[in-house]
């Protein structure tokens, strides 16, 4: 359709008043249909333009309000991840001294001061891993299980007498979980068939 503008202007009916003319007063040019249609659909695409850019802006802030909080939940969890393996390796001197300390100690060993010291290592080790298992720490147990490149280190292979291939057949030095997560991988023998 055509657009068109009106040309007719008002005048004042009265000619004693002498002073600016009042700007509201004067005429103003209405906007054609044509010239409505178009602004409305202009606006439209804006607002639907503006509304999906505040949906991904919605979008985008609760992603990293919940990558936000899983990473403080994962630094309280594993914060003292670091402090857990300078521990365990206290742990392993602990267990190599008990155990040393029991190989020793005889039970008609006439001297029982070398079996009240394996009692005490005994108690300590036994109180220390209680301590690892309240804070999440857990020792692996993985002999006789299938190997895991993501738990164990392979150091060696031994011939599978009477053990299946590919399992873990020795431990040579303990690994350990917090939360579930590998923070030292056990040092493992994994058996093989004999050639």
């Amino acid at each position: 359709s055509p657009c068109a503008f009106s040309t007719a202007a008002q005048q004042r009916s009265t000619g004693d008043e002498c002073g600016p003319e009042d700007p509201s007063d004067e005429p103003k040019h209405p906007l054609s249909d044509c010239a409505l249609e178009n602004k409305a659909i202009k606006l439209e695409e804006q607002v639907r333009d503006l509304t999906e850019r505040y949906r991904r802006a919605l979008a985008d802030s609760e992603n990293v309000r919940r990558r936000t909080q899983k990473f403080v939940e994962d630094a309280k969890l594993f914060g003292i991840q670091s402090f857990c393996r300078d521990l365990v390796e206290v742990a392993d001197i602990l267990e190599k001294t008990a155990e040393s300390a029991a190989g020793q100690a005889e039970p008609s060993d006439p001297n029982p001061t070398l079996k009240k010291i394996y009692e005490g290592l005994s108690l300590i080790e036994a109180k220390l891993q209680s301590v690892f298992a309240k804070h999440g720490l857990q020792k692996m147990n993985p002999v006789g299980g299938r190997y895991d490149p993501y738990d164990h280190e392979i150091i060696c292979h031994v011939p599978a007498e009477g053990m299946q291939p590919g399992t873990v057949a020795l431990v040579t030095q303990d690994g350990y979980k917090l939360h579930g997560r590998t923070i030292r991988h056990a040092l493992v023998g994994v058996a093989v068939e004999a050639q």
